[in-house]
């Protein structure tokens, strides 16, 4: 008898018990913390007990898991909602809107987040033969797939070593390897393979996506940035688009308006020298734009998240 979209009961109930599972350890873990890095690298989990305001950060390429409750994840004008049938992947650094939009005290969103090791991921390529699809196309940098059995058991496995502390530096990597060669294995794994295929139109907006990342200050120069990506000016802004779902000129401003708002929030700088700081020469576009994004202008922003954190 089939399930849930056609899929075994069985299956269905093995999922949602180990899927139970994760979701016991998670809470243990986090307790009455919103979020914590644990001792596995990469390794990040989380908890909220009520749904959350929209928040802007960037997203470092990873998988993340919801155990518990829903979460909706905005790239550019692109929506993305997941739970815990599902996985969220996210196969470069990306700017992102998110929030959590189902959580009670009873029920908290429990959700954990690990880092993707490209390199890894591209020696697996190597090494397991698998057969590479390439794509003239750049893929879309984010995605939401179908969570598996496999891949949730492995998942396990990976908490199960925050109880052997003393094993997390041999085992962990061996855990962390078998979770991204079962990610190759899904409909996600063309993703990571464009990713890592040295040539492809992803491979190639990665290494700008890189760039901008650590040069996010600088005045961006559209005709620099696609030669360093090997691509013509038009070719570059497309494909560019097609991955991130915004224009380099955009992707720029979000990093900028995300580390001026940590800057404030968790340096004390003042908006003017927050300004100047991630590369902004007009304090009056600097707090238009910031507002744009944050829903208000910086002093009232950061005292609305001081206030938020003190409650």
């Amino acid at each position: 008898m089939d399930g849930k979209n056609g899929v075994p009961v069985e299956t269905v109930e093995e999922l949602e018990t180990a899927t139970q599972a994760l979701a016991k350890r998670i809470a243990r873990w986090t307790g009455n913390e919103n979020q914590i890095d644990t001792a596995i690298p990469g390794l990040g989990l989380h908890r909220w007990d009520a749904p959350t305001e929209p928040t802007s950060y960037t997203l470092n390429a990873s998988i993340c898991l919801i155990a518990q409750g829903t979460k909706r994840v905005l790239l550019g004008e692109e929506t993305y909602v997941y739970d815990a049938t599902s996985f969220l992947i996210s196969s470069v650094d990306l700017p992102v809107v998110a929030n959590i939009v189902e959580a009670t005290k009873k029920k908290p969103y429990l959700g954990l987040v690990l880092e993707l090791d490209l390199r890894e991921i591209s020696q697996l390529m190597v090494d397991s033969g698998l057969p590479l699809t390439r794509s003239r196309q750049a893929q879309k940098g984010m995605a939401v797939g179908k969570l598996s059995l496999p891949l949730l058991n492995t998942f396990q496995r990976l908490m199960d070593l925050l109880d052997e502390n003393e094993t997390i530096k041999i085992l962990a990597p061996l855990v962390k390897r078998e979770i991204f060669f079962r990610l190759l294995l899904t409909n996600q794994g063309p993703r990571l393979q464009q990713i890592v295929a040295s040539g492809s139109h992803s491979h190639q907006i990665s290494r700008a996506i890189d760039w901008l990342k650590h040069n996010y200050t600088q005045p961006l120069r559209i005709n620099e940035l696609a030669a360093h990506s090997g691509m013509s000016k038009s070719a570059f802004h497309n494909q560019f688009k097609a991955m991130t779902s915004m224009t380099p000129l955009q992707f720029q401003k979000r990093l900028r308006l995300n580390e001026a708002r940590r800057l404030m929030l968790t340096e004390n700088l003042d908006a003017l020298a927050a300004t100047f700081e991630v590369g902004y020469e007009s304090p009056s576009q600097f707090s238009r734009e910031y507002s744009r994004l944050f829903g208000a202008p910086p002093l009232r922003d950061i005292k609305n998240l001081r206030q938020a954190t003190i409650a």
